[in-house]
């Protein structure tokens, strides 16, 4: 597991510790981040919503400097599957 996917797990593990769904947060060379009723962790599993962003990109969300929102109608976050389920995650990532 890579340096920042470790990170990522840790600090997405303190503003969301569990999610009423199965979300994974793919970030492009570095792995992917699942996040459901138990939890966060690292894999790389079949879920109901996936994002992508750049390791740049996810640390500034998940630190508050940009909205999740933004980053999605901006291009710098993609998603792929339930829109609702993303929306529902980066509300609580606000």
């Amino acid at each position: 597991m890579s340096k920042v996917i470790a990170k990522a797990v840790e600090e997405l593990g303190k503003k969301v510790p569990s999610f009423d769904g199965v979300a994974k947060f793919v970030i492009p060379g570095e792995g992917a981040i699942m996040i459901d009723a138990n939890g966060v962790r690292p894999g790389d599993e079949p879920a109901e919503v996936t994002l992508t962003a750049s390791g740049e990109v996810f640390a500034a969300i998940l630190a508050g400097e940009m909205n999740p929102t933004m980053a999605f109608m901006t291009g710098k976050l993609t998603v792929d599957g339930a829109m609702g389920l993303a929306m529902k995650l980066g509300a609580a990532l606000s």
